[in-house]
């Protein structure tokens, strides 16, 4: 029998050590008596969208920062974010000729796993930081300390995250027929600027003849969906906001609208997958080279026994050098289990690596080689990729080798921010999303 509490009778991995059970369960009773973050028709509204990406007509642009901080909860941050993410859609619409399903990696990432439990600098071992719903990053025994009251700060943080957002897309800075209210400064100096400003012009003229043949406003132009996401890792803190809601079947994780499993948690045998199964929002799990056709059934028949399109997304994750043998015996597998999936290309994690000095990177054509290696194998096998998941900053970090104005290795200390992955920065970003949209335009789907 399922409940949001019975994960607790199956193995959890990481997850943090409290030194005071008595605390946490103090902080956990808090957040069951909190509002929450999203609604259940917005989470069933995003699961019928991704029911047209799995049958190709749509396609989901998923991305944001690999572990959100409380400290970038500010409006200029979060601005920007919101601006490339829309900026990129608009491309993509371009590109794919259908609607874009955009997923934000925000309002909620405040937790990572982490490969190992800890940190060891100058003889000195302590607990790995693991975001800052759990620890701070700062190395010393106090900061790295797993501390209860910091769930609530990150739940505090997600809603004022989520009401800005959605204060600006219901204000109108997502309306399509003024895409200059989310132009950001690197479109002034970019070699892509150029065609940048024709994709938006071609947006408007679109709108504009559209509304002409119907008299009408295009209603739906104005406004944007957006929906967002994190992974569902730390569990005592998703089943706290789990509950059942008048007027619909079932139970619905009401901190996100689109939680998913990581590589590290993904066992079919393990408490995330006992807990996703029982919760009605679309749920994703991360895939890579190692799982087998035995994992890939047990998914199917423990979170989609129904074989429900919508229901799961395989968000696959081999790096570049690795997904022409790894992806065709992933789809094949999923075939044979009679599964209705979206397929999502994560081009971060396979792709990253340490420098001499050892900085961790990614290289940008070594995402990009990624992704269009996963249109050309999906196109190959007679299907569609429906989406991306990127790791990405609005603000002009250098993180990430590579890119039109070539963020060189030793360029990496001069606005490397992250804690924990490295992310494209915002031209990186749109550099990546005019490639795809090339990709797609020239007939691969």
């Amino acid at each position: 029998m399922w409940s949001p509490d019975s994960w607790r009778q199956k193995p959890a991995l990481q997850q943090p050590e409290y030194s005071d059970p008595a605390e946490v369960e103090r902080v956990l009773s808090e957040l069951r008596t909190l509002p929450p973050l999203v609604t259940s028709w917005e989470i069933l509204h995003l699961r019928a969208q991704l029911a047209e990406a799995a049958a190709g007509r749509q396609f989901v642009l998923q991305a944001g920062d690999c572990a959100e901080r409380f400290v970038d909860c500010t409006a200029p941050r979060l601005t920007n974010t919101l601006k490339v993410l829309l900026q990129m859609s608009m491309v993509l619409t371009v590109g794919a000729s259908r609607p874009i399903i955009r997923i934000g990696r925000f309002a909620g990432q405040y937790a990572k796993p982490r490969s190992t439990d800890t940190e060891t600098r100058d003889g000195v071992s302590l607990p790995s930081y693991r975001g800052d719903n759990i620890n701070r990053p700062e190395f010393s025994a106090a900061a790295r300390r797993p501390d209860p009251q910091l769930l609530l700060r990150g739940y505090e943080r997600a809603a004022l995250t989520l009401n800005f957002v959605r204060a600006l897309v219901k204000g109108g800075f997502a309306d399509l027929h003024h895409p200059e209210y989310f132009d950001l400064d690197w479109v002034k100096e970019s070699p892509l600027g150029g065609e940048y400003h024709r994709m938006v012009q071609t947006i408007k003229d679109s709108l504009r003849f559209v509304e002409n043949v119907l008299g009408v406003r295009a209603g739906d132009t104005d406004r944007i969906d957006f929906f967002t996401a994190h992974e569902a890792l730390h569990l005592g803190y998703e089943s706290a906001q789990t509950r059942v809601v008048p007027r619909r079947p079932g139970a619905f994780n009401l901190l996100t609208h689109f939680p998913w499993v990581g590589l590290r948690t993904n066992d079919p045998n393990g408490a995330h997958i006992e807990y996703l199964r029982g919760v009605e929002n679309p749920i994703g799990i991360k895939v890579g080279g190692s799982c087998t056709r035995d994992q890939v059934a047990r998914w199917l028949d423990i979170l989609d026994p129904h074989r429900s399109p919508g229901r799961l997304t395989f968000i696959h994750r081999f790096g570049a050098r690795k997904i022409g043998e790894c992806l065709p015996r992933l789809i094949e597998y999923a075939r044979e289990e009679g599964g209705h999936l979206v397929w999502i290309c994560d081009p971060m994690h396979g792709n990253t690596h340490a420098t001499a000095s050892g900085v961790k990177t990614r290289r940008f054509e070594d995402i990009y080689s990624e992704v269009e290696q996963a249109f050309d194998i999906h196109s190959a096998m007679g299907q569609t990729l429906g989406g991306v998941h990127i790791e990405l900053t609005g603000e002009n970090v250098t993180e990430c080798i590579g890119g039109s104005h070539g963020v060189a290795e030793e360029d990496l200390a001069r606005a490397y921010e992250s804690e924990v992955d490295p992310r494209l920065n915002y031209e990186q970003s749109m550099e990546l999303a005019f490639l795809i949209a090339r990709k797609m335009k020239n007939g691969t789907l």
